[in-house]
C-alpha cells in the first residue's frame, strides 16, 4: 500500500502556535503538540510535493535521540505514544500515529546554536576566501570536507522567514548574557561529540548541526528537532575523502535536480520528478536505519 502523503494539518479545535517550512506546532497549554509533515523546502521555498515517510523519519529520528542523549541534557520530549496523548487528541490519530510528539512548553532562546564538525556547505566558501570560518581563523590548507582541527561553535540568528545570519559568540554574550552564552556552547559541544562518536559506528559522519534550546523555570533544555537530516549534514562513512563534496542522508537529490533549472529559487517552487521523489525518500529512510538499526517500514 502506497504511503500517503502529509502536506498540511488543519486541527481546527486546537490552537496552532506555529507553521514552520516542515512542522506544525499546537499550543496545549504547557504542553505543546508537534506534528512533522512530509513538506520539503529547498532554498527556503516550500516545495508544492512532499516526500513519502519525511516526516516520520524526523519524528522517530528525534526520539531516537532524545532517548539517547537523556543523561547529557534535559529536554523537551514528553512522549510520542498516541495513547499517552490527551483524549481530544484521539480524533486526529490517523494523522499523527508516527510522526508527532508532546513536548513541554519552553521559552526558545532567540538565537540557532550551529556545531561544526567539518569543513563544508557555508564554511567551506567562507574558509576559501578568508581562511575563517564564522570569523573563527583556521589553519591554511585544509581540503573541502576535511575534518577541522576542532569542533566550531558558530552561533546565528534564528530568521523566522528568510536565511539565518551567522554572529559571533561575543554577540550572543550581548543579547543572552554570559552565562547561558557559555552554558549553550559547552552543551552544543557536548551533545555533537557524543552523538557523532555514536553515529560514526553506524557508518555515518555528522558533519555539523543545528541545535536549539529554551528555558523552562531555572534550566536549559533541548527543545525542536534534534540530530536529523533537516537539520544536519549526515555523510555516509563508506567512501568518504576529503578534497571533494560528499553524498549525504538529506535533500541532496532535490536540490541537485533544482539546480539544472531555470528557476529563481523565489515561490512558486516547481515540483519534482517521482524518481527524485522515490530516491529522497529512500535516503531519509536509509539514515534512519542506519542511525537506529530498524526499519521504519
Amino acid at each position: 500500500m502506497k504511503e500517503e502523503i502529509l502536506l498540511k494539518t488543519d486541527f481546527k479545535d486546537l490552537k496552532l502556535f506555529r507553521r514552520g517550512k516542515v512542522r506544525d506546532v499546537y499550543d496545549l497549554g504547557d504542553k505543546l503538540l508537534i506534528v512533522s509533515t512530509d513538506r520539503i523546502s529547498c532554498f527556503d521555498v516550500i516545495l508544492p510535493c512532499g516526500i513519502p515517510y519525511k516526516g516520520k523519519v524526523l519524528n522517530s529520528i528525534s526520539r531516537f535521540w532524545f532517548d539517547f542523549l537523556k543523561d547529557t541534557t534535559r529536554h523537551h520530549f514528553i512522549t510520542s505514544d498516541i495513547n499517552d496523548y490527551p483524549k481530544e487528541l484521539l480524533r486526529y490519530k490517523d494523522q499523527l500515529q508516527g510522526r508527532s510528539m508532546l513536548v513541554k512548553k519552553s521559552e526558545p532562546f532567540p538565537i540557532e546554536c550551529i556545531v561544526r564538525g567539518y569543513l563544508s556547505g557555508s564554511g567551506w566558501k567562507e574558509y576559501k576566501q578568508k581562511q575563517s570560518v564564522c570569523g573563527i581563523s583556521l589553519p591554511g590548507g585544509l581540503l573541502e570536507s576535511a575534518k577541522l582541527p576542532g569542533i566550531l561553535f558558530t552561533p546565528s540568528t534564528k530568521a523566522e522567514k528568510g536565511h539565518d545570519e551567522n554572529v559571533s559568540y561575543e554577540h550572543i554574550k550581548g543579547v543572552i548574557g554570559e552565562t547561558h552564552a557559555a552554558k549553550l556552547q559547552d552543551l552544543s559541544i557536548a551533545i555533537y561529540e557524543k552523538a557523532a562518536e555514536y553515529a560514526l559506528a553506524q557508518g555515518i559522519i555528522i558533519a555539523d548541526t543545528k541545535f536549539e534550546f529554551g528555558m523552562l523555570g531555572e534550566g536549559i533544555m533541548l527543545i525542536d528537532e534534534v540530530l536529523t537530516p533537516d537539520s544536519s549534514r549526515f555523510w555516509p562513512k563508506e567512501g568518504y575523502r576529503a578534497g571533494r563534496p560528499q553524498p549525504s542522508f538529506d535533500k541532496q537529490f532535490v536540490r541537485d535536480y533544482l539546480e539544472t533549472l531555470d528557476w529563481d529559487k523565489t515561490p512558486p517552487a516547481p515540483g519534482l520528478p517521482e524518481e527524485i521523489i522515490e530516491k529522497t525518500s529512500s535516503r531519509y529512510l536509509e539514515a534512519y536505519k542506519k542511525l537506529t538499526g530498524k526499519e521504519l517500514i
